[in-house]
């Protein structure tokens, strides 16, 4: 018997690669205040989806990316309790991008699904 975990790792690794920007706009868009890494990090726990919970580490280069690409932006505060912290706002264009986003996602969604489902015409 052939085993598919391999398959499946790497198919949720390339489904996270896509998944991860829009879920953090959406994270950020949702907040009225800035948030630094780790609040994002527990609001995704939140969800309890295995696909984005216990990867703090990697939220950062695509928080990072998102900032580069002009959809958020950050600033350093200095923190009592350790490090300064870097936190995380939404940028108008973010805002943009996200419904932009979000509504791809709902399509393709809905596509793969009706393909699932049998529902072909």
């Amino acid at each position: 018997m052939v085993e598919t975990e391999p398959h499946l790792k790497k198919f949720q690794k390339e489904l996270s690669a896509g998944t991860v920007s829009l879920v953090l706009l959406a994270v950020l868009g949702q907040s009225t205040d800035p948030l630094y890494g780790y609040q994002i990090a527990k609001r995704l726990e939140q969800t309890g989806d295995p696909l984005l919970v216990g990867k703090q580490s990697a939220l950062y280069p695509v928080l990072r990316n998102l900032s580069a690409a002009g959809l958020a932006e950050s600033h350093v505060e200095p923190s009592v309790s350790g490090p300064p912290r870097r936190y995380y706002r939404i940028t108008a264009l973010g805002r943009q991008a996200l419904a932009e986003w979000a509504d791809t996602w709902r399509i393709t969604r809905h596509s793969v699904d009706s393909v699932l489902e049998g529902n072909l015409r």
